[in-house]
C-alpha cells in the first residue's frame, strides 16, 4: 500500500483532558481545534501522551470519534489502537477504521515480552482486519522490547497495509537502514523530541512528538523549514525547542506536557489518571522557567 501523501509532517499525541475523573471532551475539541490553527499537519489520538493505559477502550474509541469528526478532513487523524492484548487491539483497530481514521499507529504489545517471530505474525495478522494504512509504534523503553531490523523487513513482506512507524529510541542507524531495506516511501516519524532535526534529516517524514501540545507552531516550522532544505532555519528552531523538548521528560510524560498546557491558558485543569499524578510545586517552578526561556510566559 502506498502511504497517503499528507502522512508526514508533525502530529501531535494530543493529550486527554480530564474533568472530575471523567474525560472532558468539550476540552479535547478545543485542542483539536488549536492543532489546527497553530498549523499541525496531522493528529495522533491516543498515543503514549493521551495515558491510554488509564483510559477504557469505550473512552479511547470516543477520542477517535471526536477527533475525526472535528478534524472534518482538514488533516489527517491517525488513531493509535495498540494494547497488550490482542483481542482489545483488534476491537480499537475496528472501531478506529470504522470511524474513519486516516491511518493507525499499533505500539508493539507491551509487559509481555513477545519474541521476534510472535511480533512478525502480531502484525501480519493485524493488516489482514483493516484497509487502513498501518504503522509499527517502536518504543522499546516503554514496552520492553525491541523491533528487530529483520522482523520489520519480514513484517513488511507479509502485511500489504504497512506504510511506516513511529520510533521512539536513540537509533539512527535504524532510520537508515529501515529505509535502504523498505524503500524512502516507508514512512518514519520521530519519536523522541530531542532527534527530531536528525532524524528528518536522515529521512524520517514528520514528528509525532509531545512537545508538539506546547508549541505546535514551532514544530510544524520545524519540519516545513527541513522538508524546504532550509538547514539553517531548522537549526534555529531546533535550538530553540531544546529546553522545551528537554522538559518533557523532567518527569513521566504527560506529567509536564499537562502542567504546561495549563499553566499557559491552554486547559483549565492539570488532572491525570492513578498511578499517573500532577507535577510537584518544584517540577512547576522549573517548568515555569523553561517556558519563560521559550518565549511562552513573561518571566
Amino acid at each position: 500500500m502506498d502511504a497517503p501523501a499528507g502522512l508526514r509532517g508533525s502530529f501531535p499525541p494530543l493529550v486527554t483532558p480530564f474533568r472530575d475523573g471523567k474525560v472532558d471532551f468539550a476540552c479535547f475539541e478545543g485542542l483539536i481545534e488549536r492543532q489546527i490553527a497553530e498549523g499541525s499537519h496531522g493528529l495522533l489520538i491516543n498515543g503514549t501522551t493521551s495515558e491510554p493505559s488509564t483510559l477504557s477502550v469505550e473512552e479511547r474509541n470516543q477520542l477517535v470519534e471526536l477527533a475525526v469528526r472535528v478534524a472534518a478532513g482538514r488533516v489527517p487523524v491517525c488513531a493509535a489502537t495498540g494494547s497488550q492484548s490482542h483481542a482489545e487491539t483488534l476491537a480499537l483497530t475496528a472501531h478506529a477504521d470504522q470511524a474513519g481514521a486516516d491511518a493507525l499507529l499499533i505500539v508493539t504489545p507491551y509487559y509481555i515480552r513477545p519474541p521476534q517471530r510472535g511480533l512478525v505474525e502480531y502484525y501480519a495478522d493485524l493488516a489482514q482486519r483493516s484497509e487502513r494504512p498501518m504503522m509499527i509504534y517502536h518504543i522499546p523503553g516503554r514496552t520492553a522490547v525491541s523491533l528487530e531490523l529483520d522482523s520489520l523487513e519480514a513484517i513488511a513482506e507479509r502485511a500489504p497495509t504497512l506504510v511506516g512507524m513511529k520510533h521512539a529510541t536513540t537509533d539512527l542507524g535504524y532510520v537508515t537502514e529501515a529505509l535502504r531495506r523498505l524503500g524512502d516511501d516507508f514512512r518514519i516519524f520521530v519519536g523522541l523530541e530531542e532527534l527530531s532535526l536528525p532524524m528528518m534529516a536522515v529521512g524520517a517524514c514528520g514528528m509525532m512528538n509531545a512537545v508538539g501540545n506546547i508549541a505546535p507552531r514551532r514544530v510544524a516550522e520545524l519540519y516545513e523549514a527541513v522538508a524546504a532544505g532550509n538547514l539553517a532555519e531548522a537549526r534555529r528552531l531546533h535550538e530553540s525547542l531544546w529546553e522545551l523538548n528537554r522538559s518533557v521528560f523532567f518527569d513521566t510524560n504527560p506529567i509536564p506536557v499537562k502542567y504546561m498546557l495549563r499553566r499557559l491558558g491552554v486547559t483549565e485543569r492539570n488532572e491525570h489518571r492513578l498511578p499517573m499524578v500532577p507535577a510537584r510545586p518544584e517540577l512547576e517552578r522549573r517548568l515555569d522557567a523553561v517556558l519563560a526561556d521559550a518565549g511562552l510566559i513573561e518571566p
